[in-house]
């Protein structure tokens, strides 16, 4: 079922709802062109669809049919209250739901953030339904032998890493909920290519505070690259919804490392293209991942980091990234 929306000056768009696992679902879509396989996008946090703004209509234009999933939790689509909800397996059959209800047999997927890991792993256990995916600011990274909170445990030191920070439920949701305008604000700005880069990370939380601590705000000519307007419609919806759905993925990752036991080390073998920040510090902690592309990706077509850029890659550098999506996205769409 398809419905036409138009949120305050937001671009309009055409909605999609399809059902997984008897979850209502939603994507936006910028038109249906071109019989190749479709493109799917999904995003991180604390985001939604509308992070693809800038390249639903790139990939439309170009002939694809492209998708941006509000993931659960988010936005137009379902949002469960179990924590197990969110794990990635469920994530995965969510992206495969939506491949099934475009009546494709294979889509290229396209993540950001938390979508890449959601992305790289719909590759990884559905090889036969993804011609190719794309993942941004977070490199594939196989499973490794440790589970991840303890490994986080042992990195973080005197602080609190934020993933740790963020498992015990209601307790980030109360800082956030404080203040949610100004931490929102705080959140993008402090992760982008604008902020200084010198500051102690955002990613580490002084132990017995909160992640606000770490946040940087904008001066009134940053942050360009997110409108008043963009920023108004990301406010809307999580003023809306919450943020206990996004909050409840990050919950999961040691079930995650459970349930991807039989993909222990695991490559990802369809053709594949990472997209990095120079100033993301995801991108950066990721390098030792980036170094092990010849073994976990053999099939990389490009990984590019882009200059002074942070973690909004596609936000923030919408031109350069829709020049390499679309690069990718035509080779691999045509090949068979």
């Amino acid at each position: 079922m398809q419905t036409t929306v138009t949120v305050s000056t937001v671009p309009t768009f055409a909605s999609r709802y399809f059902s997984s696992s008897g979850h209502r679902m939603h994507a936006s879509t910028a038109g249906s062109a071109g019989e190749g396989p479709p493109v799917i996008l999904i995003h991180g946090f604390p985001e939604s669809w509308y992070s693809w703004r800038h390249q639903l209509g790139a990939l439309s234009n170009a002939g694809h049919r492209a998708f941006a999933v509000d993931v659960r939790g988010y936005g137009r689509s379902a949002k469960p209250t179990d924590i197990e909800a969110y794990a990635m397996t469920a994530l995965v059959g969510d992206v495969i739901a939506l491949i099934d209800d475009l009546d494709a047999e294979q889509a290229i997927i396209v993540g950001h953030d938390w979508g890449a890991p959601i992305a790289w792993n719909t590759a990884l256990l559905r090889p036969d339904r993804v011609r190719g995916v794309a993942g941004l600011s977070v490199p594939y990274t196989a499973r490794s032998s440790t589970p991840p909170l303890a490994k986080l445990r042992e990195l973080s030191g005197a602080d609190q890493f934020y993933i740790d920070y963020f498992q015990e439920p209601g307790l980030v949701e109360a800082e956030v909920d404080r203040d949610l305008e100004g931490w929102l604000r705080g959140f993008y700005f402090t992760i982008s290519g604008e902020a200084d880069f010198s500051a102690p990370p955002v990613g580490l939380v002084p132990r017995g505070q909160e992640l606000r601590a770490r946040l940087q705000y904008p001066e009134a000519d940053q942050m360009a690259w997110m409108t008043d307007d963009d920023f108004a419609f990301y406010l809307g919806e999580f003023e809306r919804t919450g943020l206990t759905g996004g909050f409840n993925r990050y919950r999961n990752i040691d079930r995650d490392w459970t349930e991807l036991a039989p993909w222990h080390h695991a490559p990802v073998t369809v053709p594949a293209l990472f997209i990095g920040g120079e100033r993301d510090g995801v991108t950066l902690l990721g390098q030792s991942a980036i170094d092990r592309f010849p073994t976990s990706l053999p099939r990389l077509v490009r990984s590019e980091i882009l200059p002074q850029c942070g973690h909004w890659i596609q936000q923030e550098r919408p031109d350069l990234t829709n020049r390499l999506l679309l690069d990718f996205v035509d080779a691999v769409a045509t090949d068979s």
